[in-house]
């Protein structure tokens, strides 16, 4: 039998307003004024300017006609870029705020943890929260005693349970939030993406305490811009687009065409010549490439290759300039981070003019599939600028090894040494 669903959302649409910056005479007012009633582009808008679709006049519609719903017991993965509109959607599945447009029906408990310390009463201690946030689950003092001293163990915060919330860190409360939302028994948990607080012990621990809770039966949604949480945790993944949704169905399809989408799929980049290039007063950069140390145009797992990196600079009579790369996989796992001066230590004056720096990357190392470069330059010990996913590139596969038709698991694929001796030798 197919359960019933928990949340059903039809035709849900949230409108922010915001204001617009008028032109610069009473002219250019009229012209953006006359163009919309004719339903016209902002003549204002230089051309090749991307603009907003999401953006009409003084309105910003972060959620357009979403519909889809949630059974009992499913584990749901909201996943989207930075403005995509997921946290907006929590907030009104918790009925933190109204939406402008369409239905949310909502049947059974629902424990939400949208941001750092929500619910809690800075001037309450965190035991004094713990009771709070039950009363307001409809909890009854016994069945909250009942669980106390399991939430004050899983929180790790037991020497600090007796102070005030208010002088506790964001971690702290991260770990006493999560804490009191899953332990407490909600028939629905809500979880936005602020376990990237908590440190990787704890990030570990609540994503086991979350896969217990989808495996009582009870129903949870998950936003997160890790893609392997996503993928380890939720059965579903809900993936929104300029506050729509653009898929929906099983976790590791959409995670897959959610990063396809979005990977960089460039070898080399030029900035030479153009005025936005990346750079601060003293660095600029020029290009970017990814290539094969050997030539040609392919890098398979047995093919060294170089990243490489142009720039031009003025003097730099202190010689304080280090430039890095962070690799990540198809999954947004950081791969291995590099920067010059961790091998080159040294010192003295850069002179001025155009630079290219070469980092080899050795083989075999890399497992096959697609990688994205980011590009980070520091000075006086702190990044000064940074250019994301800057390259992309992929390792291909090679020749095929034995029997083996298949994709190994991991990051990394080294060839290692093995050797094997009589035990008496």
């Amino acid at each position: 039998m197919e359960a019933r669903p928990v949340i059903e959302v039809e035709d849900l649409r949230k409108r922010y307003r915001l204001g617009v910056v008028g032109g610069a005479t009473l002219s250019d007012d009229l012209s953006r004024f006359w163009a919309r009633l004719r339903g016209l582009p902002d003549p204002l808008v230089p051309i090749g300017t991307e603009v907003d679709d999401q953006r009409v006049g003084e309105e910003f519609w972060a959620l357009r006609g979403i519909n889809f719903h949630v059974r009992q017991g499913e584990t749901v993965g909201i996943i989207g870029r930075n403005g995509a509109g997921k946290s907006t959607l929590l907030k009104l599945l918790s009925r933190v705020t109204t939406p402008t447009g369409g239905v949310i029906r909502v049947k059974g408990r629902m424990a939400s943890l949208l941001e750092v310390g929500t619910g809690f009463n800075p001037e309450l201690t965190g035991r004094e929260n713990i009771y709070l946030n039950g009363a307001i689950l409809g909890m009854r003092r016994a069945e909250i005693d009942h669980k106390l001293e399991e939430i004050i163990a899983f929180s790790g915060i037991r020497h600090h349970i007796d102070t005030p919330t208010k002088r506790y860190s964001s971690g702290m409360k991260v770990r006493l939030g999560f804490a009191v939302a899953a332990h407490l028994e909600p028939e629905i948990l809500v979880v936005d993406e602020v376990l990237a607080v908590g440190d990787a012990e704890f990030q570990k621990k609540c994503l086991g305490k979350m896969k217990d809770v989808a495996g009582s039966g009870r129903t949870i949604l998950f936003v997160s811009h890790n893609m392997t949480a996503v993928q380890s945790l939720c059965q579903r993944a809900i993936w929104l687009h300029a506050g729509q949704v653009r898929m929906d169905g099983p976790a590791d399809e959409v995670v897959r065409a959610y990063l396809g989408a979005h990977a960089t799929d460039r070898a080399d980049v030029s900035w030479e010549g153009q005025a936005d290039a990346p750079g601060d007063e003293v660095v600029q950069l020029l290009y970017a490439a990814v290539h094969p140390a050997e030539g040609g145009h392919i890098i398979d797992r047995r093919t060294p290759f170089f990243v490489e990196v142009g720039f031009r600079t003025k003097e730099i009579p202190d010689g304080d300039l280090n430039i890095g790369i962070h690799v990540y996989n198809e999954q947004d796992v950081l791969a291995f981070a590099s920067s010059w001066r961790e091998a080159d230590r040294t010192e003295g004056a850069i002179a001025a003019g155009d630079h290219v720096l070469r980092c080899e990357v050795p083989a075999p190392l890399l497992n096959e599939g697609m990688y994205r470069v980011t590009i980070n330059v520091f000075r006086t010990a702190r990044m000064r600028f940074q250019v994301e996913e800057a390259l992309g590139f992929e390792v291909h596969p090679g020749e095929r090894e034995g029997a083996w038709f298949g994709r190994k698991k991991g990051v990394f694929r080294p060839l290692l040494k093995w050797q094997l001796d009589p035990r008496d030798a």
